[in-house]
């Protein structure tokens, strides 16, 4: 019999040992057994969990997604301008946990893989819509509305751009920081030109 409370903990156990296999192995190369054998526990405790690989691998872009918002929310629960909350984005985005080799290996397949896989596209549609939307709140409230929804998308895609380019060039933490402060400075650059 399972002990009690330790549902959490085998999940959390499941999700680290395929981020870890993912970086490894890639994901196509990345089986139940190659999950289970690093978690040190049965293949079936991921059905069990999940449902077999598919869920499991949804839950740990979960986990990312989960990461990046909860980043977020610490750095702006104080309250903040919109511009620092714009900045706090952009940090969220480059922070230390979306750029080790573990997540970014995983954000890739996962990038990929979303174009095959049903529920893993509604995942990554969630995400770009969040960043998206994350933006437009703070940027609506320093430009007119029509500029601040151009500016959301630009700012968007500089983000993922960036982060993208640090991530294949295999950037080391300057190279991390490097990234974040263009795209920083290419939100100010937007804001000071929408108030020309």
């Amino acid at each position: 019999m399972p002990k009690v409370g330790m549902e959490p903990i085998r999940r959390q156990q499941l999700i680290d040992a395929t981020l870890e296999s993912v970086a490894e192995l890639g994901l196509h190369a990345t089986t139940i057994n190659s999950i289970s054998k690093r978690a040190g526990l049965s293949s079936g405790i991921i059905s069990h969990y999940f449902g077999g690989k598919d869920g499991l691998l949804e839950a740990t872009v979960r986990y990312l997604l989960n990461n990046l918002r909860t980043t977020l929310l610490a750095k702006s629960q104080g309250g903040c301008s919109a511009a620092e909350r714009l900045m706090y984005i952009v940090e969220a985005n480059f922070s230390v946990v979306q750029q080790s080799a573990s997540s970014t290996k995983t954000w890739l397949s996962f990038w990929a893989q979303s174009m095959h896989n049903q529920q893993l596209g509604r995942l990554q549609r969630i995400n770009s819509q969040r960043l998206y939307s994350n933006l437009l709140y703070s940027l609506k409230t320093l430009m007119p509305k029509e500029d601040a929804r151009q500016a959301a998308k630009l700012s968007a895609g500089m983000i993922d751009g960036l982060w993208l380019r640090a991530v294949l060039s295999q950037a080391d933490e300057a190279g991390f920081k490097e990234a974040e402060h263009l795209a920083k400075q290419f939100i100010d650059n937007l804001i000071s030109a929408s108030g020309d």
